[in-house]
């Protein structure tokens, strides 16, 4: 058995519906707007009373009255007010330490899922140096590198001239051919004259009796501090038949044999074993790419060259 409940007639739904409309719209109702204690100073809830006439009485205005504000103030004296209370805190040590903690972990998050945002997130700052190469393999590296030493960095390339051998032979060679790119490029006007740059050059030397080894030099000159600093990539071992081969193809007479080979030991190795690149032919005796060599010697580089300048005025 259901017991089914009994419905209710429409007109006694719609009048209690218009006796309670009439009952709320009769009757003054207040507002409280209450504000939580701020700066140290505790406010008041704020009562405003607000009456709602009854609009089903033909040409009755509606109307709010508030009562006049008066100033607290205890909020008045509050020291600098919300901005003064915002710029506090965002000068707290405290405060800015978790501040730096929380944007090195999403940078970190950012760069892990996607390595190719790392030059976007640090390109920046005061510092802009030239690499004196198109060469992503130098650019990047060194990019890297002084990004790494100094947070943020603007590290951009420009293609430039050694006016020296291909293969450079000798540290002499190597150190003529890198600081020679940085001046092709200042008397072309590529560069300005007190433009920081740096510039990277790989040369062979002999540094025992029959054992060649390729290394990198980098060097980095900032005009306006005065700065000229070296630093050099580890040796990579050459086998000698390579080193042969290179010095076979080189004329006798070609003019620029004071400072190296025609030919270089990448090409001759590109052409002697399979799947080498004459650019990037180190990771196959070492292990190591030429970009990370690059990378290490450039860090070393941006830590010298960062203890070397002035201190920042704030």
């Amino acid at each position: 058995f259901v017991q089914r409940a009994t419905p209710i007639p429409l007109f006694l739904l719609m009048r209690d519906y218009y006796e309670n409309l009439n009952t709320i719209k009769s009757t003054p109702r207040t507002l409280v707007f209450y504000f939580p204690p701020f700066l140290g100073a505790l406010a008041d809830p704020i009562t405003q009373q607000a009456n709602f006439p009854s609009a089903l009485a033909p040409g009755t205005d509606s109307t709010i009255t508030f009562p006049e504000e008066h100033e607290d103030p205890r909020v008045s004296t509050a020291t600098g007010g919300l901005w003064g209370f915002i710029k506090g805190v965002a000068e707290n040590p405290m405060v800015k330490s978790v501040l730096d903690k929380t944007k090195h972990s999403v940078e970190t998050m950012i760069t892990t899922l996607d390595p190719g945002m790392v030059p976007y997130i640090k390109t920046g700052g005061e510092l802009d140096i030239v690499v004196t190469s198109n060469k992503e393999v130098k650019v990047a590296a060194i990019r890297d590198a002084f990004q790494e030493v100094f947070g943020m960095a603007v590290v951009t390339g420009e293609a430039a001239q050694s006016n020296i051998a291909p293969q450079p032979v000798g540290y002499a060679a190597g150190l003529k051919g890198a600081q020679e790119r940085i001046d092709s490029l200042r008397r072309a006007g590529v560069i300005h004259e007190k433009q920081p740059a740096v510039s990277a050059e790989s040369f062979i030397e002999e540094l025992l009796p029959d054992k060649w080894f390729d290394i990198g030099c980098l060097i980095i000159e900032d005009p306006i501090h005065g700065i000229h600093l070296e630093a050099f990539t580890q040796a990579t071992p050459v086998p000698l038949q390579y080193v042969q081969q290179a010095k076979s193809l080189t004329p006798e007479d070609y003019s620029l044999r004071w400072s190296g080979l025609l030919v270089t030991v990448g090409e001759v190795l590109e052409k002697s074993i399979q799947n080498v690149n004459r650019t990037d032919w180190h990771v196959v005796f070492t292990g190591m790419s030429r970009r990370q060599m690059i990378y290490s010697a450039a860090k070393a580089l941006a830590g010298m060259y960062k203890q070397q300048l002035p201190p920042r005025t704030v």
